[in-house]
């Protein structure tokens, strides 16, 4: 039996926001919160009760140990994390705003801890020891280093016959789409569970029509068994391709505060219902949860399972005495 149900790598990060109405350019104070896409993922799974590892590398500074704080909360193991005295930690802002203006993100990513590690510093027995892997499209192209990282943890966890799962996770800020979908195409050979929300479907891989084209057009991609998209206020869609079966779920009814952290949500939710072994369930447990997270601030969900299985049917929202 495996030791981890997921296990992860990514690059822990400090988000700084200003409130909507105000900009960057003026700012006289920041709001701090802690982010890693994949760690985000983790972090909820183990809130919901599975057993979850978590690799980077991290500053020896307290800006390090808040991101290490705020994780350890959640229950996720850190024990593989690598510690740096060197480099520095990543960060990001954020500019929130209301129509017609877009909220801004901003990336400062370069010469970190993270994108300087190398696949001689991981852990690789911690890491491997699993039921599932989960890998995000955001952290391959930060760093030469961290793209051979995931390179080899794909295929390790293929000769070990470890499931894997993919979040294309495209940042136009990072890097053209030309240079994603030559770098993460041959990547999803061997990849169990592909997420690639429609937007991205779009602009990375030129893929347009209704959701169902969509998902079956990404299954002709890669040898997953599984393929979600997010379809944003239109909800999800899950496809099963040994069965051959699409499952619609719309979007939860939420009144949104934070939208970031959102889509880490939804891939969390329905790694909680395909651990579970039911991918029907899986995508109703990512609309749930992707909803949860635009109603609460920060990247990470603060949720439990019994509040999950509880919210899972309920009609309306009520008050709770």
């Amino acid at each position: 039996m495996p030791r981890f149900d997921l296990t992860t790598v990514g690059e822990g990060q400090l988000r700084y926001s200003v409130p909507p109405g105000q900009r960057l350019e003026r700012a006289t104070q920041l709001d701090v919160r802690v982010a890693c896409t994949e760690a985000n993922v983790a972090s909820l799974l183990a809130r919901l009760g599975w057993h979850c590892g978590w690799i980077s590398s991290l500053p020896t500074t307290p800006l390090g140990k808040r991101v290490v704080n705020e994780f350890m909360l959640s229950g996720l193991d850190l024990s593989a994390m690598v510690w740096s005295d060197k480099y520095r930690l990543a960060t990001y802002y954020v500019e929130y705003a209301a129509p017609p203006r877009a909220t801004q993100v901003y990336f400062d990513r370069a010469n970190t801890c993270f994108t300087n590690l190398t696949k001689e510093q991981i852990d690789w027995d911690y890491l491997l020891d699993t039921r599932l892997l989960h890998l995000s499209g955001l952290t391959v192209p930060l760093s030469p280093s961290v793209r051979e990282i995931v390179r080899e943890a794909l295929q390790r966890a293929h000769t070990k016959n470890i499931a894997v799962s993919f979040d294309m996770n495209y940042r136009q800020r990072i890097w053209t789409p030309t240079q994603a979908r030559a770098a993460i195409a041959p990547m999803l050979e061997h990849v169990e569970i592909l997420f690639c929300s429609r937007s991205d479907a779009r602009q990375v891989f030129g893929i347009t029509g209704e959701p169902e084209e969509i998902v079956t057009r990404l299954s002709e991609l890669t040898g997953a068994s599984f393929i979600v998209s997010s379809l944003s206020s239109d909800g999800i869609i899950g496809w099963d391709r040994k069965n051959r079966v699409a499952y619609r779920q719309p979007a939860r009814e939420v009144t949104i505060l934070d939208r970031i952290g959102a889509g880490d949500a939804m891939v969390g939710g329905v790694l909680h219902g395909w651990l579970q072994n039911d991918f029907a369930k899986a995508v109703r447990y990512g609309a749930l949860t992707a909803a949860l997270a635009l109603s609460q601030f920060g990247d990470q969900v603060i949720t439990t399972r019994a509040e999950v299985e509880a919210l899972l049917d309920a009609a309306a929202p009520d008050i709770a005495r």
